[in-house]
This record gives structure tokens, sequence and C-alpha cells, in this order.
């Protein structure tokens, strides 16, 4: 986790840099080079928003059936559908303050609720402690290469920084660099004491059907409040999260059409792109499919970053390009050997 999470900032850095030395370019007559890689960014963009948008929903669905005890894959994607097409059909009716309102309220309700359930797995970890009961578990699992395959797919969980490069015409360069490096502390510290907390109820085993839940399961012991406590946390996040994407797919496809089409267009476009995504695969495939896509604009920001150093010149210019450069060849490496978890 803190591996991904130091990826994701890596990443995070490029784009920070970006929004602040090659975002002002493109108001302007930008070199050909900054435009060509800027149009393959948002191509790639845009379809990682598509499948992000169709993976935050289905979690979200699955989350939903979950609690009524629905774990039917169809029935999941035909939920999942529906809600995406009302989150996208507020976005074409009310545009972007109606969705900033509803992923602030998805927010706040999740953060709450994170911080309930873990003081809850603390407590519960204090007390078995105490009594010497407390251990790690062990258990057979996946190793070597294939191991790193895995985890290099799961990229997408620390994604979503990216959306704060495609909101320039509601916020200045300045705030958003210092929201998106904040956001990302907060969501590494939050990751982390997480994974340190529920780490010892893992089993090693997921369910054949409805794996995507089985935090709910292996969370049973902590108490008969964490089933419905994990559930409307998912349900909270996963929502903001799609209502996040959904809102920089929309800039992001309003910025890609030279304004010819609005956000709200853009909002349309990318819930129908998700429906289609949905029906896909398996969640796990939707999971590392996304992952690749996200690293590939990643990969194309870096070397931006790198491109963009080496125009300013000056002392250090050279270690800061290939810091930047370095990027782009790690994201080649995930996109090229990144694999689905297996259930």
């Amino acid at each position: 986790m803190m591996g991904l999470c130091v990826i994701g900032y890596y990443f995070g850095a490029a784009i920070r840099h970006n929004i602040l030395h090659v975002e002002p370019l493109l108001t302007s007559s930008a070199p050909k080079t900054v435009r060509v890689i800027e149009e393959a960014s948002h191509i790639s963009l845009a379809l990682a928003y598509f499948v992000s948008v169709a993976y935050y929903l289905n979690l979200f669905a699955a989350f939903a059936l979950k609690g009524v005890g629905i774990v039917d894959e169809n029935v999941i994607k035909l939920m999942a559908s529906a809600v995406i097409l009302s989150v996208g059909a507020l976005g074409v009716l009310r545009g972007l303050g109606a969705l900033e309102q509803l992923e602030s309220l998805a927010v706040g309700i999740k953060l709450a609720l994170i911080g309930a359930l873990c003081l809850a797995l603390f407590y519960v970890s204090f007390i078995a402690f105490g009594a010497g009961e407390f251990s790690w578990p062990t258990f057979e699992h996946e190793t070597g290469w294939l191991e790193v395959q895995v985890l290099l797919g799961l990229v997408i969980l620390v994604q979503g920084f990216e959306t704060s490069r495609y909101l320039g015409d509601e916020y200045s360069a300045e705030l958003r660099v210092a929201t998106m490096r904040k956001a990302q502390w907060i969501a590494t510290g939050i990751y982390l004491v997480f994974m340190l907390l529920v780490t010892r109820y893992f089993t090693g085993e997921l369910l054949a059907d409805g794996g995507g839940t089985q935090i709910i399961e292996l969370l049973r012991p902590v108490g008969i409040l964490v089933a419905p406590l994990i559930i409307t946390i998912a349900l909270a996040s996963q929502l903001s999260a799609a209502v996040a994407d959904l809102n920089g797919a929309g800039g992001l496809i309003s910025e890609t059409s030279g304004k010819r089409l609005s956000s709200k267009i853009g909002y349309l476009l990318t819930a129908l792109a998700a429906i289609g995504v949905t029906w896909f695969g398996n969640i796990y495939e939707i999971i590392t499919l996304a992952s690749k896509a996200f690293v590939l604009y990643y990969g194309l920001q870096n070397l931006q970053a790198a491109l963009s150093t080496w125009r300013m010149g000056g002392s250090g210019w050279v270690l800061r390009a290939a810091f930047y450069g370095a990027g782009t060849l790690l994201a080649l490496v995930i996109i090229v050997f990144a694999v689905p978890a297996s259930v």
C-alpha cells in the first residue's frame, strides 16, 4: 500500500508541475510537441475515466446488493448501469455545482464513517493485544514477480488527484496544486492506518461470488454493526469517487473539444461509455484495465513535465528532467506487465 501511494504521489508531482508550467502554454501558441502530448494525454485519460466511473459504480452496486444478500453479477451490472445513468443525468441537468454538492456530502459521510471504523478496529486490536490474542495471519499466497504484477494492476486504488488538472475554469492553479498535495497526504494516511488495522483479519481467500465485497465477511468478527458500517462507507466512497471522475471527465472532454462540447455533454458521454464498460467483464478485469488507462495518462504527463523542465533550463534541470522521465518508463512497465488479481 505504501508503494502504491508513493507511485501515486510521484505521478502527482508531474501533474502539479504541469498545472503550474505547462497549462499556461495551452492558452497561447504552445509548441507542437506540447499540444500533441497533451492531446494524447486527454484521449488516454478520457478512456481511463470511462473505465473508472464504471469500476466505482459497479462496486457501489455490489455493496448495495450485498446488503440484501444479492451477489448475482448480472443484477449488479443492471444496478450499476442505472446508477451511472442517474449520476450522468444529474450532471447534464444540474451541472458541476450539483455534482460537487453530491460529492462533498458523500466525502463527508465517508470520512466520518472511516474514522469510526478505524477506531473500532483499533479498540478491538488493543483488547486482543492486551489479552495476548493478537497475531498476524499466515497463509500461502502468490509471491515473486506475479505478486508484483498484481500490485502494478492496483494503481487505480490511489488515483483521483489528476482531477485537479481539469478544474481550471473554477479554481486557480495554486489552489489546485495545494489541495492535490494535501489530498494525497490525507489519502496515504488513511490507507496505511486502515491496512495496518485490517490485515490481521485476512484469510487469503476470496469468495467465488461477490469477492469484491469480501471485506464485509472478513470483518464480521469485529462486531454486529461492522457490516452495515462497511456497506455505508463503501456506498459513500464509491459514489464520491465516481462523481469526482465524472467531474474530471466532463471538463476534460470540454477542453479537448476546444469548448465545442460543454461539460454537460461530457458527463453524458462519460456515463454512456461507463455503462458500456460495465458489461465488458468482471470487477478484477475492470480494475486492471482502469489502472493501465490511468497509468498511460500519467506516463504522458511525466513526459510532458520532463520536456517542460528541459525547455525551462536553469540549475539542476537535467536531474529534474530525469526524475520526471523515469515516471514515463515506470508507466510503460505497469502497462506491459500488470495483471488482474485472481479469485
